[in-house]
């Protein structure tokens, strides 16, 4: 029986995840650079670490590290000579938490999105993501986007991945990064309790893009419905949001004077 992949740890988070050559079709094929493969080459090739420190940072072996820059220089490099697109996603990885004793200067420490300082209109705020839009299945999304807002302006953003989480440790994962207020589309009801308990405004029923959505919520125009729910992620049915009819009552965020609590 084979051993199981020791999961590696990743301590930044790539800004972007989608690369394309000018010009290329939206239809040609792309190459997917995992995550953990994603942090290798920043370690290795963009701080300059060697494969032993890498390895140290990334908690797995110096053979492990190899393999995976390995693969991660093939893939990169075949995008640059085929002209394919490159995507950044998935893998067998964790999130470090800060407090990783690995030797190194550690992005995650400290971090901003982790412990604001929480003035009158500060808020941190929290959505489903992928591919640039708000995911439309609360309790099946792989990474949240968050926003950091200071003062009526956005500062700062982060993906973070959930790692497999369900629905009850998605509210405890959200409490736990000091999220205010959760941007979504469709959710069930348990979630939405789990939700009320930990302290997180719920703005349900949103499509579309995510940042947009983000900056509608701080300006006070952000269209949702209050009574956003869909029943089938209670028990996790697969189907679309729209469907399902979600977000069909539609209010507008500044008639409910959204913002103002924070």
């Amino acid at each position: 029986m084979p051993r199981p992949k020791r999961c590696r740890r990743v301590c930044q988070m790539p800004v972007l995840h989608h690369f394309a050559p000018e010009g290329s079709s939206s239809d040609a094929s792309a190459i997917t650079l995992s995550i953990d493969e994603y942090e290798t080459l920043r370690l290795v090739d963009y701080l300059k670490l060697t494969h032993e420190q890498c390895a140290a940072q990334m908690d797995v072996s110096r053979t492990t590290v190899t393999e995976i820059y390995e693969s991660a220089r093939y893939k990169v490099a075949s995008c640059l000579v085929t002209g394919q697109r490159l995507t950044i996603s998935g893998g067998h990885y964790r999130l470090c938490d800060g407090h990783a004793s690995c030797g190194h200067p550690c992005p995650r420490q400290h971090c901003p999105h982790f412990e604001p300082s929480k003035g009158e209109r500060s808020m941190i705020i929290a959505i489903p993501y992928q591919n640039g839009q708000i995911f439309q299945h609360f309790g099946h999304t792989e990474q949240f986007k968050l926003y950091q807002v200071e003062d009526g302006q956005i500062t700062n953003k982060m993906l973070i991945p959930t790692n497999g989480s369900g629905h009850g440790a998605l509210a405890g994962l959200l409490s736990r990064l000091k999220v205010d207020v959760l941007i979504c589309g469709g959710i069930g009801g348990g979630a939405q309790m789990a939700l009320a308990e930990a302290g997180i405004q719920l703005y349900g029923g949103v499509q579309g893009d995510a940042d947009a959505a983000a900056l509608a919520l701080v300006n006070g125009t952000l269209t949702y419905d209050p009574n956003a729910r869909c029943d089938h992620h209670d028990h996790e049915h697969d189907h679309a949001c729209g469907e399902h009819g979600c977000g069909g009552h539609d209010h507008s965020c500044g008639e409910h004077g959204c913002g103002g609590h924070h």
